[in-house]
């Protein structure tokens, strides 16, 4: 992704400290005026992060640096913090997409990644639970992809769910480089509700758009982009809750994967993942 064309409603600046940390609230929209739903908002370097609303507003807390913008569909937007600001605007510029590619050759179905080795339930599932229900953590899978591979579904489940209005988005990132770098490869996001439930739910996603898959290491993520803002308020002050509120859980497998705390933070070896797997068709020759 390119940089993306901002425009900013700037406030006068003034010297803040290096330190010091500022409210940044604002609303993200496309060209054409739309609000871009769940982008994620922070500074990648000083692992602070958040995801806007459905609506495309934000707000955050962040040092004198400068805030990036990111989302699949978009070019990264930059805005330059230098003090407090309330009514910030950027101006997303659409991704330029490459051109489709065609290729020739037989093909046979095959799962690019399983879920691997199932640690029994009773030892309770990976939790995202944390305080805002968990919005912009993210955890998945690594895959391989050996040849050319276009991906066909994508299955996870989840055990129970105790977040109020959350919905969930599937990343794909194409591992390169030492150390590594995660570039996410769709050009078109992929959401999914998550029901409040203590019972298991199973999910299984076919992406709209043609989402092929080079040779090399990939990333297959869930993360939590979206909550009930006030219904989590609600629960967060209560005197006495349930210790399973605002948190969702997962089957844990034994096999390699990448974890972050919250939207743009830093990703993190991990030795289990939640169980995703990826199907699709695997080109024999091109």
């Amino acid at each position: 992704m390119r940089k993306a064309l901002l425009i900013a409603c700037l406030l006068v600046p003034f010297s803040l400290p290096a330190q010091e940390r500022v409210s940044v609230k604002g609303r993200i929209v496309n060209e054409q005026g739309e609000a871009v739903e769940y982008v994620q908002v922070g500074i990648p370097g000083l692992g602070i992060g958040s995801i806007s609303s459905a609506d495309g507003r934000f707000e955050i807390s962040v040092p004198a640096d400068t805030l990036e913008f990111h989302h699949v569909s978009y070019q990264v937007g930059y805005h330059p913090v230098s003090g407090p600001e309330e009514d910030v605007l950027i101006v997303l510029k659409d991704s330029e997409l490459p051109p489709a590619v065609f290729i020739g050759g037989d093909t046979k179905e095959k799962y690019l990644v399983r879920p691997g080795i199932k640690i029994k339930e009773s030892l309770a599932g990976i939790s995202f639970g944390r305080t805002g229900g968990g919005r912009g953590m993210e955890l998945g899978s690594v895959a391989t992809a050996e040849k050319p591979f276009l991906v066909k579904n994508i299955r996870f489940s989840i055990l129970e769910n105790y977040i109020p209005g959350c919905i969930a988005g599937i990343n794909i990132y194409r591992i390169e480089g030492e150390p590594e770098t995660f570039i996410n490869v769709l050009h078109k996001p992929i959401y999914t509700k998550i029901a409040l439930s203590d019972k298991t739910q199973y999910f299984d996603i076919e992406p709209e758009e043609t989402i092929l898959l080079e040779p090399g290491r990939y990333f297959v993520a869930f993360q939590i982009v979206d909550c009930d803002d006030e219904a989590v308020r609600q629960i967060e002050a209560a005197p006495k809750r349930d210790p399973k509120a605002l948190h969702i859980y997962t089957g844990m497998y034994l096999k390699s994967s990448y974890q972050r705390h919250s939207a743009l933070c830093k990703l993190e070896p991990l030795p289990i993942n939640i169980g995703v797997s990826v199907k699709g068709l695997e080109y024999q020759s091109r």
